[in-house]
């Protein structure tokens, strides 16, 4: 078999262009470790670096602003080595607080292959896109950081993110975020779907991003729903987590149940084991491999 050359990191900002231009809503799957990205990529061909749920994994704690960036950055380059082909959308909060820091943030992220970045307008303390209690940055003060950002990249896809919560602040921002070099924009918490029409219609051309994540703000949509609406690409930022969540308290409230006993089968499949655990992993390995064959 003869491999065809790919110079893959060259172009995973304009990859991910072209999979955001394309027809209908663009999924990107929220993963929190390796394990959760292994599984991801086996339904999905793009995912994304949630906040939330690095948060939650890598430091046990809640996602109001403790990620240090060299932990976010070490985390993709992970991702990016195990994953050649798939697309990395990576949120960088609100860039760390310092735009020196954001842009250093932004060119380590693009030269170890991460497809783009979402840069929010948040102010400290931060809060959850979907948690009450958002304060966001004066417009100007959020926009001269986000130039900074765009001056930064070379390739990088970069997300605008307003967490506005008033009304008029909104589609003020919003149309601000769009008249920007930002290659999308996104409204965090969004409410209905005729305040997705409402954005859709002041952001004019500029690509739409829509967070779904369960328990949040906004309506639970499809996405034939969201395309429809003209969204043009949906983060889910915590399936895997809140799934891995329940499935490890059902397994372990059972195993107390059965005195210790490893259960023999689950809802009438066999549970996970060594073997289909390891041949999981494996496909890394494998996916590293051609990617050292086809020179990236």
């Amino acid at each position: 078999m003869t491999l065809r050359h790919e110079n893959l990191h060259d172009g995973y900002g304009q990859r991910l262009r072209e999979r955001i231009a394309a027809p209908g809503t663009a999924p990107l799957i929220g993963v929190y470790d390796m394990y959760s990205a292994s599984i991801a990529a086996e339904h999905y061909d793009g995912m994304f670096v949630s906040g939330f749920g690095f948060a939650a994994s890598y430091y046990g704690l809640p996602d109001i602003g403790f990620i240090a960036w060299p932990d976010m950055v070490a985390f993709v380059e992970r991702l990016r080595g195990a994953f050649p082909r798939h697309h990395l959308l990576v949120d960088i909060d609100d860039g760390y607080v310092d735009p020196e820091v954001a842009c250093h943030v932004v060119r380590r992220l693009e030269r170890i292959g991460a497809s783009g970045v979402i840069l929010e307008d948040q102010k400290r303390p931060r809060r959850c896109g979907h948690a009450d209690g958002k304060q966001v940055l004066p417009l100007d003060e959020y926009l001269e950081k986000l130039d900074q950002v765009l001056a930064a990249r070379t390739d990088l896809v970069v997300v605008a993110r307003t967490d506005a919560t008033e009304e008029a602040d909104i589609l003020r921002r919003a149309e601000a975020l769009a008249a920007t070099e930002a290659d999308v924009v996104l409204v965090d918490g969004v409410r209905s779907e005729e305040w997705i029409r409402r954005i859709r219609r002041v952001v004019g051309d500029k690509p739409l991003l829509f967070n779904q994540i369960a328990g949040g703000k906004s309506p639970r949509l499809s996405l034939s729903e969201l395309d429809t609406l003209g969204v043009d690409v949906a983060i889910y930022s915590t399936p895997c987590l809140f799934a891995a969540h329940r499935a490890m308290d059902e397994a372990l409230a059972g195993l107390k149940v059965a005195d210790g006993r490893l259960p023999a089968e689950a809802g009438g499949r066999q549970p996970i084991g060594v073997r289909e655990s390891t041949e999981l992993l494996e496909r890394n390995i494998a996916r590293v491999r051609t990617r050292e064959e086809v020179g990236v």
